[in-house]
């Protein structure tokens, strides 16, 4: 079965974000954000592996928690939608303050 590849909604934003990760279930972990947009974000996980449909809450320093759930998983790497789109401004103060240099 082929999975069709949808077009991204809105730019991808390359950060090294940390964050804490919480669980449904009240486990946590530190992770960090490898890239993120209003909708979502690649999370990788130090200790914490997902499964597609988790439910999860991501919170980086000095933010409310976004509660998420997991769309894909790679290894230690997992796609989350957020439940609500992240507010602009804080995108892009987020994506200032923790840029890293655009992958190929």
């Amino acid at each position: 079965m082929t999975r069709r590849i949808l077009p991204r909604r809105s730019q991808r934003r390359f950060v090294a974000l940390p964050v804490q990760c919480r669980t449904q279930s009240g486990l946590r972990d530190d992770g960090e954000i490898s890239d993120i947009s209003t909708e979502g974000c690649c999370l990788r996980m130090r200790g914490l592996y997902f499964r597609v449909g988790s439910r999860l809450i991501i919170r980086p320093k000095g933010l409310e928690g976004m509660p998420g759930v997991v769309r894909w998983v790679s290894a230690d790497l997992a796609g989350v939608e957020f439940d609500r789109p992240i507010y602009g401004p804080v995108l892009d103060h987020l994506a200032l303050t923790h840029a890293v240099p655009q992958q190929a």
